[in-house]
C-alpha cells in the first residue's frame, strides 16, 4: 500500500513513518509530491486534519494520512492550541514558540498541558475517518533534550521525569498523542483497509 503523509513537516513525516513501519507501508510526503499546503481554516484539530487529508488524497489519487496536532496549555487559556505551528512563525522556529509559552507562564502556578493529535485517513473517493489522541503532562521550566521536534523539549508527560525531547524516541512513541490516535486508527480501519 502506498500512502501519502499529508504534511510538509519533516518531523511529523518521520514520526508517522516510524509508526507505520511494522505494516510495511510505502509512504511519501505531500512535500515530496509537490502538493501545496492547504490553508488550515478549521477551528479544531480534527477539522484541520480532515481538510489536509482530503486535499492530499484528491490531488494525489492515493490514500492520505494527515495529522493536526498541537500543545494545549491550561495556564495560557488553551493556547497555542490549533495555532501551535503558527506560534513558531514563518520560519517554523520552535525556540521562539517555546519562549512564548514559557514567558506566558511566568508567575503562574498552573503548568498543566496536553498534546492533542487528530489523525485523518482519507481516500480519493472522499471517504474519511478521524481519530483523536492525547497525552497529559506539564510544562517544564526550560527546554531540555535534543530528540523529537516542536514543543517536545518543554513537555513532560504525566508520571514522567523527562521531557519528550529527552526520551528515547521508542519510549515517546509508546505514550505520545500521535501514538494514541494511531492505535485507534489501526484498531478501527488500518488492517482491514491495508489491502484495498
Amino acid at each position: 500500500m502506498k500512502l501519502v503523509i499529508a504534511s510538509h513537516n519533516a518531523g511529523k513525516v518521520r514520526e508517522i513513518g516510524e509508526l507505520l513501519a511494522p505494516w510495511r507501508v510505502q509512504v511519501v510526503s505531500a512535500k515530496d509530491l509537490g502538493l501545496p499546503e492547504p490553508e488550515e481554516t478549521g477551528t479544531t484539530f480534527a477539522a484541520n486534519a480532515e481538510l489536509k487529508a482530503l486535499a492530499a488524497a484528491t490531488a494525489s489519487n492515493l490514500p492520505a494520512l494527515a495529522d493536526d496536532s498541537g500543545l494545549v496549555v491550561d495556564g495560557l487559556g488553551g493556547d497555542p492550541g490549533i495555532f501551535s505551528a503558527r506560534w513558531a512563525g514563518p520560519d517554523k522556529d520552535f525556540a521562539v514558540a517555546m519562549t512564548k509559552v514559557l514567558d506566558g507562564l511566568t508567575g503562574k502556578t498552573d503548568r498543566a498541558a496536553r498534546f492533542i493529535c487528530a489523525l485523518s485517513l482519507a481516500w480519493p473517493d472522499g471517504r474519511i475517518q478521524t481519530f483523536v489522541g492525547k497525552v497529559e503532562g506539564t510544562i517544564a521550566s526550560a527546554p531540555l533534550g535534543t530528540h523529537g521536534f516542536g514543543y517536545d523539549p518543554i513537555f513532560i508527560p504525566t508520571n514522567g521525569c523527562q521531557t519528550f525531547a529527552q526520551m528515547n524516541p521508542t519510549d515517546k512513541h509508546a505514550i505520545s498523542h500521535r501514538a494514541d490516535a494511531f492505535r485507534q486508527l489501526v484498531t478501527a480501519c488500518f488492517d482491514k483497509d491495508a489491502n484495498s
